[in-house]
Order: structure tokens, then sequence, then C-alpha cells
């Protein structure tokens, strides 16, 4: 037969890069190529994306179900998973079992579109995610900004000529939160133009190295020197806030072929959409994407309907948003003389940074993961979109501006943001988002009482070397009644498990990104089917999740009967929702339109499209998308255009105004400003990111070790000098909550008083399957992070900025 070529989008990390797969007779990936045709990312390939074959074919990945280390069928697995779950459910209570949802199932669509389901199911408040080990600052932010927690703007980079990025490393991250292949070629194109690109980071990464200007700053005092900006800008009279959104929408477009180029922005903005029900929607954080039964997933703040005025938009001096007065007032004491002493940034510099912010004609801030994991992200996070839209940069063409995803419909009801529902057991730390932080999983183990939890499930995730403390939890872990993880290997997590539920290989899997298309840097979309059939008797991951669903619910419903459901629920709000294309409509007929022959995750996939902004509409619209037209038209993704001004469909705050000054935010400007008079720490650690890695996913692909991939200890080379420590010497990195021994790597690419370890590693742990991993364990840095440390208003941890001391150790002998 010969070798054949299959297309996919790489589930790798959130560049979404289109891959060209060359596969043998024994459906085996021979070669990996970037796909030029993909209109995104027309080429690109990173190390990591190249090596998916032996991903893929990775003889540690299981392939059968193990209950309590023996290989079973599935029927069996799911029997113990049934019987067990109920026992621990009838003896102690729903809240007695908690469930972690890790990073890989964002980049899946089983997660999101069974997630909610399971969640919903185990009927527990004890629900966790990597989230709050990463992005949850942003939504809290969002959420409160713009009423809707999802609703993030993206810098729009093809466009900008002015980029100032915080915390931020794309060219070793490949991005996030801002879905750009090759973002290295991108901020390149930025500076060709003309346009200048500033990072601010304690390290001097490869992102850093490439921009205009690299300042570089103490660890978690982002939110001080963005204050000192906004205090910048009010004191030298360089506010510009956005014009006016109009009050129309724009009309929808018809899909172009990919490749096709765009004619450009729209000549006008969207506002005012129809109060309703949502569709089936994807989400940014692993746990929100709504299984099509509800509105806007499980944050209590749902996503936009109408929102400002065309009488009273943004801008006007101040019409349409918020909070003005309020802010002016908390950036008084933050000025640049006053913050540059703490930030290591001088006053000047400062100035300087807030006049060519203003001044720029196109300008985007940007903050990613550095700007999170500490313990003011939500500040921090708040603080970039201020400085965005006073300079009258938010949801303008070059600044930052709100992606339109395919299958997210525009017509969903408004529901304000709200935090706190329900707090944690143990330390009282609020909900958010329907999930509580994974700093306190560990307390929520550990503490006897009523509601403690027995049992854990986890689906794609590895907290004991993802969460702070993480040793601690390993530690706790052994003591739960059950463990179920659904998960390819025996890691550090789950070699605790009782019962381990493998998903599929990769080429076995179909793939559209549900939680990530929502922060592209063009409107894309791309659906990719398996490129290798499923073995017979072997279910795919959708079916592993929604067995999994049933089987916590006590039911006797099959994965199809939850699929109906779900189908049947949302077809019967859309057709309730005014503004819908369905509006008024009977659902049975719609359900027909659906029942193609295809495998009810299509079939779902095939709604959302057609119910999202270039859908067909169930025949509203015959030039829109259906997932049979983006399957077979564009089997390489087509191309839907610049980003557009889109604020009026997403803004849903009880106002309809932007509230620039949250009270909550602004009752926690205390803190910050405390932390002017706060004693400086000697030494903090801080995270790295690395480019053939990604968290704790890839230590097995002997290919991406190496190089720059490795575990090493960077400190300045002044701080290794007063501590008698030279290249390659064994240290010892201790704090509040443990120690790890770590080779030192003296560097002047850390500013002094800072050391970095990579996370991800400490591979060393008995039990587990990842035999290359095992051989090059590294350490974990998350032995030394602490759970205590936590952003408040999010409860996102707080991994940069953890204080620390060194000790050189001797050499052996």
């Amino acid at each position: 037969m010969g070798s054949r070529t299959g297309y996919r989008t790489c589930p790798l990390c959130e560049a979404l890069c289109g891959l060209e797969l060359t596969l043998d007779e024994a459906d085996t990936i021979t070669s990996v190529r970037g796909d030029k045709d993909d209109p995104l990312s027309a080429g690109f390939l990173c190390p990591k994306g190249a090596t998916l074959g032996r991903l893929d074919a990775d003889p540690d990945r299981l392939d059968a179900p193990l209950v309590r280390g023996v290989p079973v069928g599935w029927d069996e697995a799911f029997d113990v998973v049934r019987d067990e779950l109920a026992e621990v459910i009838a003896r102690y209570g729903r809240d007695a079992v908690a469930i972690y949802i890790g990073n890989p199932t964002a980049h899946s669509v089983a997660g999101p579109l069974y997630g909610s389901a399971l969640i919903k199911a185990l009927g527990t408040r004890n629900v966790y995610t990597a989230s709050t080990a990463d992005q949850m600052p942003k939504h809290v932010s969002c959420g409160h900004l713009f009423g809707d927690p999802l609703a993030i703007p993206v810098p729009d980079l093809d466009r900008t000529e002015y980029l100032l990025m915080l915390g931020a490393n794309p060219l070793e991250s490949n991005g996030s939160l801002c879905s750009a292949p090759d973002f290295a070629g991108r901020l390149k194109a930025v500076q060709a133009r003309g346009g200048r690109v500033v990072v601010v980071d304690p390290r001097r990464t490869r992102t850093a190295a490439l921009a205009d200007e690299h300042l570089f700053i103490r660890p978690g005092t982002d939110a001080l020197l963005l204050m000192a900006l906004v205090h910048t800008l009010f004191a030298e009279e360089l506010t510009t806030l956005p014009a006016q959104p109009t009050d129309h929408r724009p009309p929808t477009p018809a899909p172009r072929p990919a490749n096709r180029p765009d004619p450009g922005p729209a000549s006008h903005s969207s506002n005012t959409t129809a109060p309703g029900t949502a569709a089936e929607t994807g989400a940014a954080n692993v746990i929100s994407a709504a299984s099509g039964t509800g509105a806007a997933g499980a944050s209590g703040g749902g996503s936009g309907a109408s929102a400002i005025d065309a009488a009273d938009g943004v801008g006007g001096g101040g019409r349409g948003v918020n909070g003005l007065d309020e802010l002016r007032a908390l950036a008084v004491g933050f000025s640049p003389e006053r913050v540059a002493p703490v930030t290591g940034i001088p006053a000047e510099t400062i100035r300087r940074t807030a006049r060519e912010l203003a001044a720029a004609g196109r300008a985007a801030v940007y903050g990613r993961i550095g700007t999170c994991t500490q313990e003011f992200g939500t500040l921090a996070s708040w603080l970039v979109d201020v400085l965005n839209i006073l300079t009258g940069n938010l949801d303008r063409p070059g600044g930052a501006m709100f992606p339109r995803p395919a299958h997210t419909p525009v017509y969903r009801r408004r529901r304000p943001f709200t935090t706190g529902r329900w707090r944690s057991r143990v330390r009282g730390l609020p909900e958010v988002m329907g999930e509580l932080p994974v700093a306190t999983l560990a307390d929520e183990i550990e503490t006897p009482g009523e509601g403690q939890v027995r049992a854990l499930v986890t689906v794609g995730g590895n907290p004991v070397l993802s969460a702070p403390d993480g040793a601690r939890l390993d530690r706790l872990l052994p003591s739960l009644d059950l463990v179920i993880s659904v998960d390819p290997y025996l890691n550090e997590t789950t070699r605790h498990a009782h019962v381990v539920l493998p998903p599929p290989r990769p080429a076995q899997t179909p793939h559209y990104d549900l939680a990530l298309l929502g922060f592209t840097v063009r409107d894309y979309a791309r659906y990719s089917a398996p490129v290798v059939p499923l073995p017979d008797g072997r279910p795919a991951e959708t079916e592993i999740l929604a067995r999994l669903a049933t089987a916590a619910a006590g039911t006797d419903a099959s994965p199809a009967d939850l699929d109906e459901l779900v189908i049947m629920t949302t077809l019967g709000r859309a057709v309730a929702a005014p503004g819908s294309p369905v509006h008024g409509r009977d659902p049975a007929e719609l359900r027909k339109v659906l029942a193609d022959g295809s495998s009810p995750t299509e079939q779902r996939l095939d709604m959302m499209l057609r119910l999202g902004p270039y859908g067909e509409g169930f025949g509203a619209d015959p030039n829109g998308l259906t997932l049979a037209r983006l399957r077979d038209e564009h089997p390489h993704g087509v191309d839907l255009g610049p980003l557009k001004p889109r604020l009026g469909e997403v803004l849903c705050t009880a106002s309809g105004r932007v509230e620039l000054c949250p009270p909550a935010f602004a009752a926690d400007v205390d803190r910050l400003a405390a932390a002017l008079d706060a004693p400086r720490h000697d030494l903090v650690l801080i995270g790295r990111r690395q480019l053939r890695s990604n968290n704790s996913w890839l230590h097995n692909v002997p290919e991406l070790l190496g190089g720059s991939n490795t575990c090493t200890l960077q400190l300045n080379p002044a701080d290794a000098e007063r501590f008698g420590i030279a290249e390659g010497t064994r240290v010892r990195v201790t704090s509040r909550t443990g120690s790890v021994e770590a080779v030192a790597s003296p560097t002047d690419t850390v500013m002094p008083g800072v050391v970095s370890l990579p996370h991800g590693w400490g591979h060393d742990l008995p039990g587990t399957r990842t035999r290359v991993a095992a051989a090059r364990p590294g350490v974990s840095a998350n032995a030394v992070t602490d759970d205590r440390l936590i952003d408040p208003l999010s409860g996102n941890a707080a991994f940069n900025g953890v204080p620390v001391t060194l000790t050189p150790l001797p050499s052996p002998l």
C-alpha cells in the first residue's frame, strides 16, 4: 500500500500549528512537517510538533486500563469505577470526591465537551484544575472588567506598532492566551514595519533578547510597575479612551478558502446581541467548557449579550466606562519614583515607557504566566487591560482585541460575573469559575472532618509535579480510598491510581480546539479527523469521559444517551433564544439535520458550528460553516479574517459598561501599597519555560531532551560569587515547604537576587512507567514552591517570588 499523508492540528501547545503527517503501512507516523497550506501557521513547526510521531508511538503509553496495576478489559474497569465511586459517595457524601483536570485536557476535544458533564455527574464542590496554577487571575480580571471571564483580549500582533509584554516568553512557550504560530516571526514583522517590542521579565529570555528593549523587574512587582504606568498616564494627561462601538452587528461573513487574503478589518464594529441561552461553548479554563446544557460554563458569570449603547459608548470622556475617577485616585500613591526602588526599574524608564505606549499609533499590552503566578496576579492582569483601555487600544485594530471563534454563539445570555459562591472547607478560600484553588487540595485531603476528600479523579493531570508543594500532595495520595486517572502514562500522580483509563494515541483522536480558538490572533477554524482508526473495542477519549460521567452519576445511561441529552437541550435553548439563527424553530427538525451517520462528537461539533457566528444556521445562511464543509472543503483550516472590533458583543456587566475599577480590586490595592514598604527577601525563586518541553508532558521523548532542555538552577554571577557557587556546583535550594538539590548554572540572563528552576521535572519517583524521563529526572521546582502563597482574588498559586535560601554542597568524592 505504501505511505500516505494525513493532516491535523498539533495538540502539544497553544500555537495551533497545522501538521502534515506521513504514515506507513502499519499506520506509524514516520515524519512530521509543518502544513504549509494552513492559513494560520503557514508551515511553521517547532521542535515539539516535529516529534509528534515519537510521542504517538511511545512504548511507555498504556494501551489498556489498569486496576490496581493489573491490565483489565474496559467493561471491568468501568464496573470497578462505578462500584467503588458509589461506595465512597454512599459512605462520605459527594463532596468527599475531588476532581483535578489538567492542562492537556484543554488541548483536546474530549475535555471541553465532557469535562463539565463529568463534574456535574460527580456533584462535588471539590473541583480543581490547572487553571489555578496558571491563568485564573486573567479570568477573574476579565470577568469583573467585561462581565465574561472568557472574554480575554489578545494582542493584535499582525497590526500592532508597539507591544509591551510582561511575564511572557512566547519564543519558548509558543504563546499562551494568545495563539500565534511563529511568534518570533510575528515579532520580527512588528519591528520590520517600524514598530517596537518591549519585554519586562526577571530573566533575559529568548523573547527578551529579540525585543528592542528588555527591562529586568523583581519577581512579583509587575502590578506596581503597571500602576506606575497608569499613574503617569493620568499625571501627564496621556489617556485616550477608545471610540464607542456602533449599535449594530457586522454581517456574518461566509468562510473563505484557506490562504485567500482577507480584504481587511471590518468597516464597523459589533454591538448589541440579543440575550438568550448559549449553545455549546468551548472555554479557556479546562473545566468551563459547557457541555451544551448551559449558557456560560461553570463561572456563574456568563457571556456577552448587549452592553454598550451607541449613545453612551466607551469614549466621550469616559462614557461607557465606570470607575475612571476611582482608578485615578488609586494611582496617585504609585508614582514612578515611589515604585522604582521596589521593581528595580528606574523612574525615568517607567515614565518613558508610559509616554511611548500612549504615543504609539497602535499599541498593545500583553501579560502572561509571570503576571498570573504571583501574589498580585489578579491586580497585574487587571492593570494590563486598564492600560489597553486608557490608551485607546482596547478593541481596535493593532491593539488588544477579542477573537470570534466559529463555535461560540454571539446570542448568549447575560449573567454578571461573580465569585465566592462557596468556599473551601479548611482554609475558606473562595470558589472561582466553579472551582477551588489547587493550592488547597492537599489541605482537603489531609484535614479530618465532614467533607474530607476521600477519593480523587484526575483527567490529564499530574498535580504531584504541577501543584504548589507537590511533594506534600504526593505523600497524601496513598491515604485516599480511591484514585481514578484518565491518562496515557503511569506518571508521578497516576502511579497512585487504583484505576487508570488511558485515552488513545493522538493519531487516533479527532481534534478541534474548543478551548484555544478563542485566543487566536486571526479568526480561524480547523477540524482534524483521526488519521488512524481506533482498533475494535477501543473507546475514544470522548467515550471514556462520557462513560466515566455516567458511572459517577450512578445511572445506566450510555454515552450516546448523554450526547443526545446535550444536543436536544442545546437545540431547545437555541430555538428559544432571541437573536439565534434558529429562533422559533422545531428542535426535532433541527436534530434530523445532524443525523448524518457521523459520531456523536462530530454531531455536537457540527451543531456548534452551525449555531456559531459564521455558521449556516441550519439553513439560515447556506454559505455558512458546517463541520462537513470545514472538514471537506478546508482540510487545512479556514481563515475567517483579522480580528474585528466586537466589545459590544462580549460586554455583559450588570451596568452594560466596562467596569474599570471593580470594588474588589480597589480594596486589594491597599495590599499592593503595603508591598512598597515590605522587607525584601535576599533570594526568590522563579520558574522557567523551555522550548522543548511543555509542563511535565514531554520529557519521555528522547529527541526533546538535551540542549537547552535541562533542569539546572540558574542564578546571577554576582550571587554565585557571594555564595561560592561555580558552574556545575550542586546546590540545595530550601524554602518553607522543603528542599531540592540541583546543578547550578550562573548566567547574567537572570537578575541579581533571583534564581530560576524550570517546572515539570522530578521524574525520579518509584512506580512510574516513563523510562526516558526517569533516566534524566531533574528535580521538581514544586517541591519548594509554597501552597500558602496565593493571589487571594483568584486563588491562583504564586509560583514566582518564592523566598528561598541556597547552600552549596560538597563535590562527591
